[in-house]
This record gives C-alpha cells, structure tokens and sequence, in this order.
C-alpha cells in the first residue's frame, strides 16, 4: 500500500511556503563551503596558497554543487516525473503517486531556480564567474550510458537514474544547513532543499518497490548493471571541473595532475562512495537486486560491494 510522503505539502513545501533566500552580505568570517568538502584543499601543494585563494576555491565549490544541482533537477529528475504524472512511465502505479509527481515535478524546478538565483547572487557579490561551467560528469556518463543502450532502453536508464539520485543520501544536504561558518543564505538554501528531498527519497524508495517487480527478467539484467553505474556518475568526484578549479589559481598542469592523484586514490574514493549509497543499495538488497550473479558482479566491479 502506497502511504504518501506529501500530506501538507501546500503547507510544508519550500515554494510555497519559504522566502527566495537572499545573499545580503558576505558576512565576516564566513565560508561559502565547509572545508572538509572540499578535500584538495588539504594538500600541501594548497595549503600553501593565501587566504583569497583559499576563499576562491571554496566559492569555486560552490558554484560547481550549484550548477551539479540546477542540471540535475532540470534536465533528468523533472523530464522523468513529468512522464510519471502523465502516466507515461511504462508501470502501473497508485494513482496517489501519480499526483505526488506532480508536486515533485514543482519542487524540482524551484530547486534548480533557486540554484541558479543564488548562482547570480554570487557572481554580484563577489565579481568572480564560475570556472568549471561546462557539463557535469554525471550528465556526461549518463550521456555515454544511453548512447550504447537500444533507443527503447534509453528512458528506462533516465528513469532509474533518477530513482539513484534520489534515494542516495548526500552529505551536503545533511551537513551544510546545520554548519553556522557557511554564509547563512547558502546554509537556507540547501536546508530548503534538504527539507523537500527527504519528501522525494521516500517517494521514489517507494517508486522503486513498486517498478522493479515489473520489468521482465532480461529488463531486470540490463537495468540491474546499469545501477551501479549511475551511482558511480552521481556520487564520484568531478575531476574534471576540480581541475579547472585548480589551475585557475596558477597551478600548472602537472601540479594540478599530481594534487588530484594525491587527493582521491581509487580506493578512497570507493570507499566514499560505499558510505554515501548504503541507503540505496540497502534498498536494491531489500528488492532482489543482487540475488542475481551479473549485477552482483557488476557492483563489486564497480567497487561498491566488498
């Protein structure tokens, strides 16, 4: 039985019931991302580095989760809940979960304005654009995902990445709203935000529960490898928008190489990963996922199962 995660939502929703956050000043003292998120920091090669750099990378962070969070929400999670609210997802679902897509499909969009709002408010305060404004490497992997999938195949992949994206809990959301050194419009925001995706975690935990069962067998192999994939492409380091970040302070291309062979070795990174999708392989574990030996094998390839 479907118990919904949305009664009161009119009242309990963060675009309907809370302020556009605004960056009135920077505060002294204040960071505009914890530290310890951003672990290229601690290399000696940055260490080094005045405190302007220092604040510039931090900046640099943010805007990076910002722009991460804005093409998430806008290009992958809303597209698939629209299609969930029409019916046109390919599974039988409760009707109450039709119409909780709806309301997902509202707090998505104002997710990703709000992103890009507080983007803009920061490029007014501080006078410095994003470096790393190119495609995030979740977009990119899931991009060359689809390409080698059957065109039929394909809206399933955006489906189940989203059920991913959803259900895996992240260390941002839970950390930076209680963090009182973070700039307090940046800590609202992604309280904000924290607060409406713990609506949708149980939403699509649920989704899950419900959709799984209805694939075939073969649907279930191809889409059970694909799994792992797409927590990889959700969860793993964007190396790549480091390393801009990076050389935008003058480091040049070998010192860049070797802060981030040095910063994130597989087996941390692996590690890291393991943490942060207990909740989701939790999930996958409760529904079978693994009772199959090729996309139990392609976990453990992927490093997410030891």
């Amino acid at each position: 039985m479907y118990r919904s995660s949305f009664s009161g939502w009119e009242r309990r929703s963060s675009v309907r019931v809370k302020p556009q956050r605004a960056l009135d000043e920077l505060e002294e003292g204040k960071v505009f991302f914890p530290p310890e998120l951003v672990p290229v920091l601690y290399h000696p090669l940055v260490r080094e580095q005045d405190q302007r750099v220092i604040n510039s990378l931090l900046l640099q962070r943010l805007h990076v989760y910002l722009d991460f969070t804005a093409d998430l929400e806008q290009l992958v999670v809303t597209p698939v809940t629209q299609l969930v609210s029409r019916r046109r997802s390919g599974f039988e679902l409760p009707t109450a979960m039709l119409r909780d897509a709806y309301k997902i499909c509202t707090d998505e969009s104002w997710h990703a304005q709000f992103s890009d709002d507080l983007q803009c408010q920061l490029i007014t305060a501080t006078g410095e654009l994003p470096e790393a404004a190119g495609e995030p490497y979740f977009l990119t992997r899931l991009g060359t995902v689809k390409s080698e999938l059957e065109p039929s195949m394909r809206p399933l992949a955006d489906l189940f990445f989203t059920v991913v994206s959803e259900t895996l809990i992240s260390s941002i959301l839970s950390g930076i709203p209680k963090d009182q050194r973070v700039f307090t419009a940046v800590r609202e925001t992604i309280a904000d935000h924290a607060e409406d995706e713990g609506r949708h975690h149980a939403y699509f935990a649920r989704f899950f529960e419900y959709a799984w069962p209805q694939l075939t067998p073969g649907q279930q192999d191809l889409v059970g490898t694909l799994l792992p994939e797409f927590i990889v492409a959700f969860l793993q380091p964007d190396l790549a928008a480091t390393s801009v970040v990076l050389r935008a302070t003058g480091l040049g291309p070998e010192a860049v190489r070797g802060v981030m062979e040095e910063t994130y070795p597989l087996a941390r990174v692996r590690a890291d990963m393991r943490a942060d999708s207990a909740a989701t392989l939790r999930l996958l574990d409760r529904q079978g996922v693994f009772e199959s030996d090729k996309v139990a094998d392609s976990f453990f390839r992927c490093g997410l199962l030891e």
